[in-house]
């Protein structure tokens, strides 16, 4: 079970370049859509069996010093392939206003939270408001994270809708999915809260250096 995270990390990768490949090859909406869903499924649950079933320390794979960083660039890939996929497959338009919104977003919030690129609390630079005010500094990720949730929801219900699935399969979809949503919102609530991308408690860290 301990290697049931990494699994799962890998799952995603693997759904991400289908999806790639749908998108560049014409693939069916409803396949995309499915693969999507999926694929978000596996990011949802890979952090609770990493907790849930860790390795021993003395038995840790070296490539897990890394865990971090591949779930964070494999969660990257997920998301550029769904832009891309409903880009090339739903709506062009949409899709370049939705991409870029979220591209500047990311941006803006990654430079001031972190004062650099793909950052997080404990390799912050020292103007950034993690150190300035680590309370505000955390409102706005979650307030990012959240704008995430919105647009991805979006993206995926519009695909949804525009595939070929019948009315019946379609409204079953958004009721599963609505369920599932408010299940995950509260079987999450504390990984939604934590704002360190390798789950150690970091908010406590850098309140005693203060």
């Amino acid at each position: 079970m301990k290697y049931l995270a990494d699994l799962l990390t890998l799952t995603r990768f693997i759904l991400s370049i289908i999806l790639i490949i749908l998108s560049l090859t014409g693939g069916d909406l409803g396949a995309g859509f499915l693969i999507f869903v999926f694929a978000e499924l596996t990011d949802a649950f890979d952090g609770t069996c990493a907790s849930k079933w860790p390795f021993p320390k003395n038995k840790t794979p070296k490539y897990r010093k890394y865990a971090a960083k591949y779930d964070m660039w494999t969660d990257v890939l997920l998301l550029a392939a769904m832009f891309l996929f409903f880009t090339l497959r739903v709506n062009l338009i949409a899709g370049l206003i939705l991409g870029v919104t979220i591209l500047l977003a990311a941006t803006v919030v990654e430079l001031i939270v972190y004062g650099k690129l793909f950052g997080h609390p404990d390799n912050a630079t020292k103007t950034s408001l993690t150190h300035k005010n680590f309370t505000l500094a955390k409102k706005i990720i979650l307030i990012r994270r959240n704008f995430y949730l919105v647009v991805i929801a979006t993206i995926a219900a519009w695909t949804l809708y525009a595939s070929t699935f019948s009315v019946f399969t379609k409204i079953a979809f958004t009721i599963i999915a609505i369920l599932a949503g408010i299940f995950l919102w509260f079987f999450l609530a504390q990984r939604r809260h934590n704002i360190s991308r390798d789950a150690v408690d970091i908010e406590k860290k850098l309140s005693k250096q203060k």
